[in-house]
């Protein structure tokens, strides 16, 4: 992964461990890619080793030693086609790209996508990153994905729409604002401590 820095992966608990990413999770990552694709966008073997390649942050959950869930996230710069990307690339110089989330089905509702998120955040405030920038479907509609980026108080900064007229996406972006205290680093998100 290139660049690679910020605070120490989390460890919420012994059974759930925030780690970076490897080449050795990529199969477990194509299959949870592939079980959500309704929601995302493709993924095979060659593109996850370009944005793995690429990514600032690419971290998994793994709970009871199989990964359960991850999270790729791009810095602006980065060689990505991405209609998405380029979107966000054309209107800011500095931003944080999140790629995609992804938590396995058969564990959703148990805080996995809120501890990548909460990671994340502070991985963008530690790195001095302006936005955080994502899209959700409007069409076909993803109300939990919604639901969870309001909870975030991410913004909508624009709509696209995708595959010839298929799919809406929701551009969202979450100002990151860090200061520095006495005791190190605070991120603030839109002037609330996070």
């Amino acid at each position: 992964m290139a660049g690679r820095s910020g605070p120490p992966a989390a460890q919420p608990d012994a059974d759930m461990t925030i780690r970076d990413a490897a080449p050795d999770d990529f199969p477990a990552l194509l299959a949870l890619n592939a079980a959500s694709v309704h929601f995302l966008s493709p993924l095979d073997e060659a593109l996850l080793q370009h944005l793995h390649a690429h990514a600032a942050y690419h971290r998994v959950v793994q709970v009871q030693g199989h990964v359960a869930a991850f999270l790729l996230a791009l810095r602006e710069g980065a060689q990505y086609a991405s209609p998405n990307y380029r979107w966000f690339a054309q209107r800011y110089p500095a931003f944080l790209y999140i790629d995609r989330v992804v938590v396995d089905e058969c564990v959703r509702g148990q805080g996995l996508g809120i501890q990548l998120y909460d990671d994340i955040v502070a991985f963008a405030a530690s790195t001095r990153a302006a936005r955080l920038t994502c899209e959700f479907d409007l069409q076909p509609p993803n109300p939990v994905s919604a639901k969870f980026h309001q909870r975030y108080a991410f913004r909508e900064v624009g709509r696209q729409w995708l595959g010839a007229g298929k799919k809406q996406v929701s551009l969202q972006a979450l100002d990151i604002e860090v200061r520095t205290a006495d005791s190190g680093m605070i991120a603030c998100i839109q002037g609330e401590q996070a």
